[in-house]
């Protein structure tokens, strides 16, 4: 199947590991041209390399700090100094951290509230410009299956994220009329470096192994194992390509089928 992406632009954040890295690497497989950005300058330059060695097509790397607007204006205006444009936007970020409601201050709470939902917010204003001009635009949200389904020590992930899916559905009415669609992806338990770190953690403070950690956290998924990073990208490269054109509003589980709820 012919996705159409060949020479599309497309900017995905917090992509030098991880979530971010495998979409990244799953649009330049397709053709587009993809900007990635990260806070840490090493990393980045690593990404880069391992994403034009895999993927036959133009990268360009940008440092930011996606909770910080300038860094994303610049991100912005770099790319369309690059490439003239922007097709697709791929917001990613990091997660809060873990605790419950005793354990957070008002800091805490403004500090994620910046880091995943206004970093959204700012990267979804500055491309949309570009976006309304040429009439065609996909933005494609990368959330968390919290947002379907909560999770008890998740409460600052459990309730910022959730905005990210009132806004993306807010602007799905608004922004059609210029052919442009924006969904989120809800990934579950995955195989990013963050989550195996977790997991090692967890082994050396158990006694366990590696293994036993790992089937543990799968053992309520009915699939019975973790996701790899390039499962959820291959939604991804969907929703942003030509072939969805009729799909717009949603928020989309890759959870192996833990989400327990109907809809």
């Amino acid at each position: 199947m012919d996705l159409g992406l060949k020479d599309k632009v497309a900017i995905v954040t917090a992509s030098s590991k991880g979530l971010g890295k495998a979409c990244a690497l799953g649009l330049a497989r397709e053709g587009a041209k993809v900007v990635i950005c990260a806070r840490d300058e090493n990393d980045l330059q690593k990404a880069k390399n391992e994403i034009e060695r895999n993927a036959d097509n133009e990268i360009m790397a940008v440092r930011a700090d996606v909770t910080k607007y300038e860094d994303i204006k610049n991100l912005v205006k770099s790319t369309v100094e690059k490439f003239g444009t922007v097709h697709i936007l791929v917001t990613n970020a990091g997660g809060p951290p873990s605790g419950y409601f005793e354990n957070f201050s008002d800091d805490d709470w403004n500090n994620a509230f910046n880091l995943n939902f206004m970093s959204t917010v700012r990267l979804i204003r500055e491309v949309l410009p570009y976006m309304k001009t040429q009439r065609w635009g996909r933005i494609i949200n990368i959330t968390s299956v919290t947002v379907r389904q909560p999770i008890d020590n998740l409460i600052l992930s459990n309730s910022i994220r959730m905005s990210v899916v009132g806004l993306a559905k807010t602007l799905a009415l608004q922004l059609a009329k210029y052919n442009i669609l924006i969904n989120n992806v809800a990934p579950g338990y995955t195989l990013t470096d963050r989550v195996k770190y977790v997991i090692e953690q967890r082994a050396s403070e158990s006694g366990k192994t590696f293994d036993e950690i790992k089937s543990e956290l799968a053992k309520d998924i009915p699939l019975g194992r973790l996701a790899e990073p390039e499962e959820l990208a291959n939604l991804v490269v969907f929703l942003a390509s030509e072939r969805a054109s009729y799909i717009t509003g949603t928020t989309i589980p890759v959870d192996g089928g833990w989400i327990k709820g109907v809809y």
